[in-house]
């Protein structure tokens, strides 16, 4: 899918960090920009921010983990401006550090209502109006941790990795149904947001006393929203399935893969005892 002057892209978690950073780069190729986040007084800041730039932007309060919500959010972006091109089902959180077993239930929950049931909500209310257009892309944003083991962080990596798989099936059913609809999964190594201290703010972790959740600055590798964000709409523009920006990420990736296949090789060489 090209990106171009006029176009309409939704975003959601779309008041900081990648969302944010995503709305920042289409802003500057002249698309119309939903902005929409479950926090309303963060989200009314980014949208003046935008707006300060010219920029012709609309700001929606949106739980991604209400399927009514984000099906009004669906409405209010066709009543605005009568079409959407790009939806960005990217709002999230991180769970705390623990072993899978030591994490609570409700740490679980949280996390697959937002990252899981948020993406598929956003898929839910959307994909049909692009299929009906005939063109148009899904970015749903996961991580580096979907795509390698992430100890200690079993629920964000677990859900990061259903995106990964739920939006692998996504194109190809994308695809299938309308020829120019597609579907792309961001799955960034460490970026510069204030996720921990949103995750805070949501409920769903707790910082250690002293730790600022507002940045990730002077981490080594660490890349800003923005160039995240622009690696994304590159991979959206190659209908590349995935894009996987940072440092060490395809690394991990690859060794995860060479495990996987390794594994699948001693399964085709083993002789089963005959019955």
């Amino acid at each position: 899918m090209k990106i171009v002057k006029g176009q309409v892209a939704v975003i959601t978690g779309g008041a900081s960090g990648i969302g944010y950073g995503l709305a920042e780069a289409l802003a500057a190729r002249g698309v119309r920009i939903v902005l929409s986040d479950v926090r309303e007084d963060g989200l009314n800041e980014a949208v003046a921010r935008l707006g300060a730039g010219d920029v012709d932007a609309i700001g929606v309060v949106a739980d991604v983990t209400d399927a009514a919500s984000v099906d009004r959010l669906a409405e209010q972006t066709i009543d605005a401006y009568g079409r959407v091109d790009l939806v960005c089902n990217n709002a999230g959180v991180v769970s705390p550090a623990a072993p899978m077993w030591e994490q609570e239930l409700t740490t679980w929950r949280r996390m697959i209502d937002i990252k899981v049931m948020g993406v598929i909500h956003g898929v839910r209310s959307f994909a049909p109006h692009l299929i009906d257009q005939g063109s148009g892309h899904i970015l749903n944003t996961a991580s580096s941790g979907g795509l390698a083991p992430l100890p200690d962080r079993t629920p964000y990596t677990g859900t990061m990795h259903a995106v990964v798989g739920l939006t692998e099936t996504l194109d190809a059913e994308l695809r299938r149904a309308a020829r120019k609809v597609g579907a792309t999964v961001l799955c960034p190594g460490l970026v510069d947001t204030p996720l921990g201290q949103n995750s805070v703010t949501l409920g769903v972790a707790a910082l250690p006393p002293g730790v600022d959740g507002s940045t990730m600055k002077g981490l080594p590798g660490v890349m800003s929203a923005r160039a995240v964000a622009e690696a994304a709409l590159a991979a959206i523009e190659a209908d590349r399935v995935h894009s996987a920006p940072g440092s060490g990420v395809a690394d991990r990736a690859r060794a995860r893969v060479g495990g996987l296949l390794a594994d699948l090789a001693a399964d085709d060489s083993f002789e089963f005892p005959r019955t």
